[in-house]
């Protein structure tokens, strides 16, 4: 074992101080290097938990990327029919990273019962369609039933069935209009099997989910056509790589667009989070750089008599500003030990008991999600010690101006 770490070791024991002025900066410092870490990780934790499930519900309706004909592409509403022929369906060959693609098809309808009525967008879906990213969302019921022959169940969100006044089970009339003047519109009836909530009030009060062949049939389409496609990437983070690539391969006649194009509204809001995480940081960062700092000086102060020693005895400047570099270091670990385990526990009790709560209006979330990434939060203490290792650096450089013969009788 190196001396100065011997040494800075027995110095870190509590009955190594007789000051409790000393003592009160120490656990001062500890505190807030203890804080610091517990903001740190709780602030990337709930943030990146939010942009990540607002992230997973814009993208469950609507696919990472939107494939649709250039006179439609604007518009939640199909106008022109795409054939489900293209060389990119049902998988991109040429392209890597994509999970699934999915045809579907929107119309426009009011939906009129005997209390109430409102105007909606039916989203038809197909066989190929992924069920599986709506599951979170549902509340009662089941999804529709599409492999068999054509029938009327629906899913409908929790916000229209309050509004409504409807219930699992019920049936409700549609009317669609259709284009042209003087012509009566479509009427369907449909029985609901399944009530989702996303949170997000734009989709909740807008989309119905139905068969794809309700929408082809009342807009005379083929079988083989749809409105457009949704295409899903195997990692979020490259949907712009992949949107340029899908829209070099699907040829001139259609439209690639990512849902953070289409949404941008949404995903300019979520990037003000990462601004939040990072001004958080900042502020926990330098308060712990300077308690460190002024603990370390305590330190020092307390112990010139021990300097003086140490230096005539022969150690170097460097030697003795190691010690109290480990001394300091000590402090740091002690406090985020006490931080992580603070914050991790914190994480864990609102991720399994869901106590902390937040208005779906503002936040399109009704309970605040975190995200817990071991490696991540390693990679932050890790940044955290070096910060303040380099800060600490510094301020021991007033060793180098202890002189033995004043500093053995300074009191």
């Amino acid at each position: 074992m190196k001396l100065e770490y011997f040494i800075a070791k027995r110095l870190v024991k509590p009955e190594a101080s007789q000051n409790k002025f000393s003592k009160t900066i120490v656990n001062i410092a500890v505190t807030a290097v203890a804080l610091g870490i517990l903001m740190m990780v709780v602030s990337i934790a709930t943030g990146m938990g939010l942009q990540n499930k607002i992230r997973d519900k814009v993208s469950s309706f609507n696919g990472h990327i939107l494939i649709s004909s250039f006179t439609g592409n604007e518009s939640n509403v199909s106008v022109n029919p795409i054939s489900l022929h293209q060389t990119f369906y049902p998988s991109f060959k040429n392209i890597s990273g994509i999970k699934h693609i999915q045809g579907v098809a929107s119309k426009a309808g009011i939906i009129r019962t005997s209390k109430a009525f409102e105007g909606v967008v039916f989203k038809g879906v197909g066989k190929d369609y992924d069920f599986t990213q709506l599951k979170d969302y549902l509340q009662q019921g089941r999804m529709p039933i599409l492999n068999q022959e054509l029938n009327n169940e629906v899913l409908i969100s929790e916000y229209l069935v309050k509004r409504l006044q409807l219930k699992l089970g019920d049936s409700f009339d549609t009317f669609f209009m259709k284009e042209g003047q003087n012509k009566l519109p479509n009427f369907r009836r449909f029985k609901i099997v399944g009530i989702y909530n996303s949170g997000i009030q734009e989709f909740d009060a807008s989309y119905l989910i139905i068969d794809l062949r309700h929408i082809q049939r009342m807009n005379k389409w083929t079988p083989d056509q749809v409105g457009n496609f949704e295409v899903y990437v195997s990692k979020f983070s490259e949907i712009e790589e992949k949107t340029n690539e899908v829209e070099q391969e699907i040829g001139s006649f259609l439209h690639a667009q990512s849902i953070e194009t289409k949404y941008y509204y949404i995903f300019d809001w979520l990037k003000l989070f990462d601004s939040n995480i990072v001004l958080i940081i900042t502020v926990m960062l330098l308060v712990a750089v300077i308690n460190m700092i002024v603990a370390l000086l305590v330190l020092v102060l307390e112990r010139i008599p021990m300097i003086g020693i140490l230096k005539s005895l022969g150690m170097t400047n460097t030697n003795v500003r190691k010690i109290f570099l480990y001394n300091a270091l000590y402090i740091v670990v002690k406090g985020l030990l006490i931080g992580n385990i603070i914050a991790i526990s914190l994480l864990l009790i609102q991720k399994y008991g869901q106590i902390v709560k937040l208005n779906s209006e503002n936040y399109y979330v009704t309970i605040a999600p975190v995200y817990i990434n071991p490696l991540q939060i390693i990679a932050l203490n890790l940044f955290v010690v070096v910060v303040i290792a380099i800060f600490l650096v510094i301020p021991t450089y007033i060793i180098t101006y202890i002189t033995p013969s004043k500093s053995i009788r300074f009191k």
